[in-house]
């Protein structure tokens, strides 16, 4: 069957099954009189007449209703598959992955996501906890978490958490022992804390920023060394030396006196969390409610 005469067999099927042009032509938004038009077009060419008219009813023929018998079936099929696709809006499926780094995971994600598994059980969502900057194919994930200037161009990016900054603490025991550095420079007397970054196994230059804006890298020492941001933190706190870490990670600690924050004057804002994904990506209905309770909102 020709595609042009689909919306001709959804006019016969009302006409058939309401008995009735005025009716049917209510029931499909149309007048009368393009209901019968259509209807003529249809039966001349299929070569049949399906319906039979007199002034006070319309019924099918014979062959009217054996289509009729064909068409009704399959119709309701269409129905409820495209009702069980608006009813997906209401009750979304399926599995999230998104890729991530722990403070991300920790500060971000889960208090925003916790929620959703709650309210949506037929939704999942897999944490893939990695530092590097990962290639969403490789790893099979639907998304990823990178700070805003850290975004791959071709990708769509949502900010996802407030502005953030990186600072320099110590634990009060240290700072009384080998006291506080004053410029960036004089890190490098300093026992440092360094990270070490996935991506190319290389040690995380500390970057700070002058008051002209100019940027400062600075490469430090130190004992201890890690590949996550969260022991890190703890090491400082130990006193073992400076850490340069996310203020927001660091705040319980600098509330409880634990910590203390160095070079403050050094350490600019920078923009936040950010998710992004693939700017061809089909969007899928558990990724769309992810995506709407993840997105920041200031």
């Amino acid at each position: 069957m020709l595609r042009e005469n689909v919306n001709d067999l959804i006019a016969f099927a009302a006409v058939a099954e309401e008995r009735s042009f005025t009716r049917a032509a209510a029931r499909l938004n149309v007048s009368q009189s393009a209901l019968s038009h259509t209807i003529k077009g249809l039966e001349q060419r299929l070569g049949l007449r399906l319906l039979t008219r007199t002034t006070r009813s319309v019924a099918p023929t014979l062959e009217g209703e054996d289509l009729l018998a064909t068409l009704t079936p399959c119709f309701d099929k269409i129905e409820t598959r495209l009702q069980a696709i608006n009813d997906a809006r209401d009750k979304p499926t399926g599995t999230v992955r998104i890729v991530a780094v722990d403070y991300a995971i920790e500060s971000i994600l889960w208090p925003k996501l916790s929620p959703v598994l709650k309210q949506y059980p037929a939704v999942n969502i897999e944490f893939v906890m990695d530092y590097g900057y990962t290639d969403l194919a490789n790893f099979q994930c639907d998304a990823g978490v990178r700070y805003g200037e850290q975004v791959s161009d071709g990708m769509i990016s949502v900010r996802i958490g407030p502005d953030e900054r990186m600072i320099c603490v110590g634990s009060p025991a240290y700072f009384e022992q080998m006291g506080q550095p004053e410029t960036p420079q004089d890190l490098a007397r300093h026992n440092c804390i360094n990270l070490r970054l996935s991506t190319h196994g290389t040690l995380s230059a500390w970057e700070f920023e002058d008051e002209s804006g100019q940027e400062i890298r600075v490469k430090v020492q130190g004992q201890a060394c890690f590949n996550t941001i969260t022991p890190v933190l703890q090491a400082a706190c130990d006193g073992n030396g400076l850490a340069l870490v996310p203020e927001r990670l660091a705040r319980k600690q600098i509330g409880s006196g634990a910590l203390e924050i160095c070079l403050g004057e050094y350490s600019p804002y920078f923009p936040g969390f950010h998710l992004y994904y693939p700017s061809r990506q089909r969007s899928s209905s558990a990724f769309d409610v992810v995506l709407e309770a993840l997105r920041e909102r200031s």
